[in-house]
């Protein structure tokens, strides 16, 4: 079991960005990675560059987010001081923000259904793998119980050809659309390109609200429609919401690091593509690691739970102070 140390959260919070590379790119991998990336379409991580902008152009983002984690230990400890909704889950209304260039672009709506879908397949154990796991990891894997309900989409055509990191899709001034009363609606913005091959990334609680959600490229939205493997049955937003419901990358973004959940196995770095069972961790003590796990960055084919651990980190979310309490109403 891992020491969770409230004092790493920062460092840890840094690599919400997450990027594909193709096999023509000759980009170094990111400094907090301990392992090239393979050859081909993989995920992987960018620099932190979103949120380190964000923590330097607000000096107050810093002791929220400590305040949020610290809530989150005491939540660790004493489950008691988490209580469901009376059906026993928590509701969050989507707003998907669509912006395109092409008709390609302008996903159509089953498209935007079918991310839903995934969503609530992903984040209720009830993916067609989630009963095909591993049995080592029986005892740890969880439905976290926390539902998503499309509320609305939004369109907007724009002559932008790639999006940056910093948030311009989110602000109707800089050519976006501002997000939907983000206290108590996720937010999610598709769009047709990221710079640097970023094909998501989100915002921890704590942020402001004013950028607060998930991007996804359009190609990496959904299962159907212009969702291309190997990042077509809509894992991509899962990670990305897991991010934004306070879950870091399962191998704490450094060789052998600590992602604040005691129930996951220490990972080298992260994992690609799909790993044959067992891959097994140099780490002390050599656990097989759940390369299987949604805040890996292995396939989305590869991908098929969250761990007690995890849903408990996402339910503290939700308590008074948790930075995603609108939601629990």
């Amino acid at each position: 079991m891992k020491k969770i140390a409230h004092l790493l959260f920062i460092g840890a919070l840094c690599l919400s960005a997450c990027s594909k590379q193709d096999k023509s790119n000759t980009d170094q991998p990111s400094p907090d990675s301990n392992q090239e990336a393979p050859a081909g379409k993989v995920r992987r991580c960018a620099t932190g560059e979103v949120l380190k902008q964000q923590l330097l152009d607000d000096p107050t983002l810093a002791q929220r987010m400590q305040n949020i984690e610290k809530l989150t230990e005491e939540v660790t400890r004493n489950r008691a001081l988490f209580r469901l909704l009376p059906d026993g889950s928590i509701e969050i209304p989507v707003v998907v923000n669509i912006l395109y260039r092409t008709t390609a672009q302008n996903v159509a709506l089953s498209q935007v259904e079918s991310q839903i879908t995934a969503l609530n397949q992903d984040f209720n154990g009830l993916n067609s793998q989630y009963n095909t796991l591993p049995p080592i990891f029986d005892a740890v894997k969880a439905a976290v119980g926390v539902h998503f309900r499309l509320k609305n989409v939004v369109r907007k055509s724009t002559t932008v050809t790639t999006w940056g990191t910093n948030d311009a899709m989110k602000k109707s001034s800089q050519g976006g659309i501002n997000p939907t009363t983000p206290d108590s609606v996720l937010n999610i913005w598709v769009v047709g390109g990221i710079s640097g091959g970023v094909i998501g990334y989100a915002q921890f609680p704590g942020g402001s609200p004013a950028t607060d959600g998930v991007v996804i490229a359009y190609d990496c939205f959904g299962t159907n429609g212009t969702a291309a493997a190997p990042f077509a049955l809509g894992r991509t937003a899962t990670h990305e919401v897991g991010h934004w419901l306070n879950l870091r990358h399962i191998w704490g973004d450094a060789n052998c690091g600590d992602d604040l959940v005691g129930d996951t196995p220490r990972h080298n770095t992260a994992n690609y593509g799909c790993p044959a069972y067992p891959h097994r961790s140099t780490c002390t003590g050599t656990p097989i690691e759940m390369t299987m796990n949604f805040m890996d960055y292995t396939d989305d084919a590869c991908m098929a739970m969250f761990t007690q651990g995890q849903k408990t980190r996402i339910d503290a979310t939700f308590l008074p102070g948790g930075g995603r309490n609108g939601f629990a109403h």
